[in-house]
């Protein structure tokens, strides 16, 4: 059953970065929020843990020891007519990349898939492994 954990473990993982990357779309064009400044950017930090009941610790998962913040500096544009515009009528937006962060949501779900995938095929193996004790 440890296999179950592995998968289970890239599951929640899976969903948290798809979480984050979703809150990065979705404040992409945020120039301000409550703690002053634009929206910042947060990356997911993904670290592998011993699963299971395996005294040589061979099985490894995965979970999410962080999400931090980027480090980039905002994007300075000139929109003097923006209510966040600063004296000189610039105004700092979110270095985030759409593009990019799409591109992340795919690899995050085709990941979460993989991960559906390898818990049912493993769940159907531990199936079949009990009904050789019926016949």
């Amino acid at each position: 059953m440890d296999i179950l954990e592995v998968s289970a473990s890239a599951l929640e993982a899976q969903r948290i970065r798809m979480n984050t990357i979703a809150s990065n779309m979705a404040n992409a064009q945020s120039t301000k929020t409550e703690g002053g400044g634009p929206y910042v950017k947060k990356n997911v930090i993904f670290q592998t843990m011993h699963v299971g009941s395996d005294p040589a610790g061979n099985l490894e998962g995965v979970r999410v020891s962080g999400v931090i913040e980027d480090t980039e500096p905002p994007i300075v544009i000139y929109d003097p007519g923006h209510p966040d515009a600063d004296e000189n009528g610039n105004v700092s937006m979110p270095n985030i990349n759409v593009i990019e962060e799409m591109v992340n949501m795919m690899m995050a779900l085709r990941a979460y898939e993989a991960n559906v995938k390898a818990f049912n095929i493993s769940k159907g193996m531990f199936q079949k492994s009990l009904e050789i004790g019926r016949f």
